[in-house]
């Protein structure tokens, strides 16, 4: 879908075609050329209309591409990706956002998806001062809101990570919390390797390494990449959040695992000399002769086993092994 939104004599409205007029380098216009999800018909802009490189072109007609910015003669070219995370999925969605940023246009390429792009256009013709800043300003202005959509998914991360901190030591299945653990350290690690290349490139928009990069837009540029370094430093500190928690699961699976052993242990401590005596008399061997005669032996033997058994339990208790 092919939408244009030209800001002149103060005013942003929307148009059907592209002027050639308002790219000159005098114009006084200020044009945003979005393309989600183009048709083969509407690519064609992008060579035929704005004359952009043959490389530059192929890259922003891919579905998925890596951050990257480059200096093409007269513009700049800058890919960028939004995020959605899917819980189910255990990832960061990516979408990615291709900016061409020239003296008097923008124009965007998106896969159609992304949430950033209606909301900045929505802005525009209700304020028209966003576009009468500058294409550069107005890229600032998609890719702040970019970043500003980061907060919401960052947080269902945190939420959860949190919930699971709380409930470990809890958790009735082990095999289900040990696989919910690894399945947020992927999503972190998803997190990762989606924030670090960006923060890259907004790092060198900050330090004015391109020329498009006014000095008053590089200030609003080093906003965005202190929010993205942020983000970069809760995903590390998620990473080390999520090996403590699986540690600590881990020793406390442990712990319960030796508790029982030790309930074990005295259980077979407590029937050894039980199986003794019953095996020493399942003999039928008179070792030994107790008053009431042969048939007070039953009732002999038990009495023994039990006070064997009771002085184990008393022993143990004594010593605190139980």
């Amino acid at each position: 879908m092919l939408t244009i939104l030209v800001h002149r004599d103060g005013r942003t409205a929307t148009a059907d075609r592209v002027d050639p007029a308002w790219l000159a380098g005098g114009s006084a216009a200020v044009v945003w050329v979005d393309l989600s999800a183009p048709e083969a018909e509407e690519a064609r802009l992008l060579s035929a209309t704005f004359g952009f490189h043959d490389l530059a072109v192929e890259d922003a007609l891919q579905v998925v591409h890596h951050p990257k910015a480059e200096t093409y003669d007269g513009y700049l070219y800058v890919i960028l990706h939004g995020i959605d995370f899917k819980a189910s999925q255990h990832e960061f969605a990516t979408h990615d956002a291709d900016f061409f940023v020239g003296p008097t246009y923008l124009v965007t390429v998106t896969d159609g998806t992304s949430r950033t792009i209606p909301e900045v256009q929505a802005l525009c013709l209700r304020n028209p001062r966003v576009m009468a800043e500058g294409p550069m300003a107005l890229m600032h202005r998609i890719v702040d809101t970019m970043v500003d959509h980061y907060r919401p998914e960052v947080d269902k991360l945190e939420a959860r990570i949190d919930e699971l901190e709380d409930s470990v030591f809890e958790a009735a299945e082990t095999r289900a919390t040990n696989q919910e653990i690894l399945d947020l350290k992927r999503d972190v690690a998803s997190l990762r390797r989606i924030i670090l290349p960006q923060r890259d490139i907004l790092g060198r928009l900050g330090r004015r390494e391109f020329p498009q990069v006014s000095e008053e837009v590089s200030y609003r540029f080093r906003d965005v990449y202190d929010h993205v370094v942020r983000i970069s430093d809760e995903a590390l500190l998620f990473h080390d959040r999520l090996a403590a928690i699986l540690e600590a699961h881990l020793s406390n699976v442990s712990n319960r695992l030796n508790e029982v052993m030790k309930i074990l242990t005295i259980f077979s401590a407590v029937f050894m000399p039980m199986t003794v005596l019953t095996g020493l008399y399942g003999m039928n061997v008179p070792l030994v002769h107790f008053p009431g005669g042969e048939p007070a032996q039953f009732w002999w033997i038990l009495g023994i086993m039990a006070a064997a058994g009771a002085a184990l339990l008393w022993l143990f208790r004594r010593w605190r092994w139980w």
